[in-house]
């Protein structure tokens, strides 16, 4: 996405400006997604996270990695607040969830779709069926959303979900949206800062082998 910095307090999160028509008319969210906080999905090294399901229209329900398996991480930037990525995940209509987002403020995890199930999060179907989507809080070109706590947190949910899946820690195996073939995404954009991330990424997985 092409920085604008005259851009409009909300933009549209995966599937553009479509998407923020149809969330005006999004309910608050659901008793469900008000799950008990602090669960770690998979436990082994997870860090807590909230499940917030996303509505079933906006995913395939599958087995994986028996069906397909899984061999990637692909990062994104929401474009949209935390709170209203949540409630289009939730709208039927929106056509596109991922597996996590993470709150900016202080990293907090919540999880929309099953790890076993394909998010429709990369605009790729032969990316969605072997990746998992993380969501990250803010605008791509505004860094101040990149907060230490969110590439922390981040890091350390990629880092439990490499070695679920033994997904090598590279980056031709996480990814950003932008390096999705066939994809119109920017993010996470020039202001990611990669080399930390990585490093982060790593560090986590010393952590957790500790």
């Amino acid at each position: 996405m092409a920085h604008d910095p005259s851009r409009p307090a909300r933009r549209g999160l995966i599937t553009g400006a479509a998407a923020l028509a149809a969330s005006a008319a999004l309910a608050p969210l659901t008793a469900a997604a008000a799950a008990p906080r602090g669960r770690a999905p998979h436990g082994g090294g997870y860090p807590p996270v909230q499940w917030v399901p996303a509505s079933p229209s906006n995913f395939t329900a599958a087995h994986r990695p028996t069906q397909y398996p899984i061999d990637m991480v692909v990062v994104h930037v929401t474009q949209e607040t935390y709170e209203d990525t949540l409630r289009l995940f939730q709208d039927p209509t929106h056509k596109a969830a991922a597996h996590y987002v993470v709150r900016s403020a202080d990293g907090h995890l919540a999880q929309c779709v099953k790890e076993r199930d394909v998010a429709w999060h990369a605009g790729n179907w032969g990316y969605n069926t072997r990746s998992i989507g993380i969501e990250h809080e803010g605008w791509i070109d505004d860094p101040t959303w990149f907060t230490d706590v969110l590439y922390e947190r981040s890091a350390r949910l990629t880092a439990a979900v490499c070695a679920r899946y033994r997904i090598p820690l590279d980056r031709a195996h996480i990814i950003g949206h932008v390096e999705v073939p066939g994809t119109d995404h920017h993010d996470p954009g020039e202001f990611w800062d990669w080399a930390r991330y990585m490093e982060l990424v790593v560090e986590a997985s010393w952590r957790r082998a500790g």
